[in-house]
């Protein structure tokens, strides 16, 4: 390419037609998406991360008791993947995978099973056996559909490398590990979660970029809670909570996808029902948020979004209707205006740039 950045989006295979993640060129100076065509072949990769050095990625396969872990190496030029090893999740159905800040860990957060584990990465990019593997645990939430059970839903390693911060939605709770980034192992914080409003169901999280703020986006009660980070214990402290739709909006609606934008200024929100993203400006004084507005996606049930390297655009990708919508980011206001959209792409459910 003369300009921009590859993108892989993973996708749910099976009766979607789907074969896997699929790679696009994405050109920053108009926002658009050009298929390259199919990096790889594997089952539902459902999350997908490019590791930080650009050589190595890797796949959570969602499939039940089947799920597994793949690693690949990365053919920029070509835009494939090749895969290196593959793993047993550990547990079923994962649905986020992180780094830890060295790049020699995976953390993986298992969904149905409600743990996380932690897998070594080698220097040639192959995942080797658990360092951890951890139930999370606590008071089950009250929603008797949802929160039968632990279900850990996002993971990743606080700044500082110290702590690892997991949502689970079974437990209405962010749950703290402290790390050791010499063995990759994981042991329950004192106080080991802070709980968030029962029935909350919490999904994903972001940190501010300064670190000192969390804000945690609730799947089933449709609300972004926001915390202050004490880095030194590892803790959090809840200060605001504020809903992602409207007070007239009584229909079905599921949460998805928080992300801060690379400036901290703004806080973007996915609504599955709604099919919006809603945005909020968080004070550069205490991290509070403001609602500035919701911008339809163009789509059905945007799972997932992502911001480009550039921080001129957000990318949605609508799971139900086989699309990816492309807004510019006003970098005055932080609110949206859709400049493309890229349709038939079976069932995307991520979207990662190689940068």
């Amino acid at each position: 390419m003369d300009s921009g950045y590859l993108a892989f989006v993973g996708t749910y295979t099976g009766k979607t037609g789907s074969k896997g993640i699929y790679a696009y060129d994405f050109d920053e100076k108009n926002g658009k998406l050009k298929r390259r065509g199919v990096a790889a072949e594997t089952e539902s990769p459902s999350w997908f991360v490019i590791h930080p050095n650009g050589k190595f990625a890797y796949a959570a396969n969602e499939a039940g008791q089947n799920s597994t872990i793949t690693s690949f190496s990365v053919d920029a030029k070509s835009a494939k993947l090749t895969q290196l090893n593959q793993k047993p999740a550990l547990g079923q159905d994962p649905c986020y995978l992180s780094f830890d800040k060295t790049g020699k860990y995976l953390l993986v957060a298992n969904y149905s099973s409600g743990n996380v584990v932690v897998f070594p990465i080698s220097t040639d990019g192959t995942l080797g056996d658990a360092t951890a593997n951890v139930k999370n645990a606590g008071p089950l939430g009250p929603n008797k559909q949802r929160q039968e059970a632990p279900h850990a839903h996002w993971i990743q390693v606080a700044p500082d490398n110290r702590y690892i911060l997991v949502a689970d939605l079974g437990l209405d709770a962010i749950l703290s590990y402290r790390f050791d980034p010499s063995k990759g192992t994981l042991t329950p914080n004192n106080p080991p979660s802070a709980k968030l409003n029962p029935g909350s169901g919490p999904r994903h999280v972001a940190f501010a970029p300064n670190g000192k703020y969390v804000y945690v986006i609730s799947e089933l009660s449709n609300t972004v809670t926001s915390f202050n980070y004490n880095a030194a214990q590892g803790t959090l402290f809840e200060f605001q909570i504020l809903s992602t739709l409207p007070t007239d909006f009584s229909a079905r609606n599921d949460d998805a996808e928080v992300v801060v934008h690379p400036n901290g200024k703004w806080l973007y929100a996915s609504n599955r029902g709604r099919d919006t993203i809603t945005v909020f400006s968080i004070s550069s004084a205490d991290g509070s948020l403001t609602h500035i507005g919701e911008f339809p996606t163009g789509g059905k049930e945007p799972r997932h979004f992502a911001i480009d390297p550039t921080g001129q655009y957000l990318l949605a990708e609508n799971q139900n209707s086989n699309s990816i919508a492309t807004f510019q980011i006003d970098q005055t206001t932080g609110s949206l205006k859709q400049v493309s959209i890229e349709n038939d792409i079976p069932s995307p459910v991520c979207l990662t740039f190689l940068h």
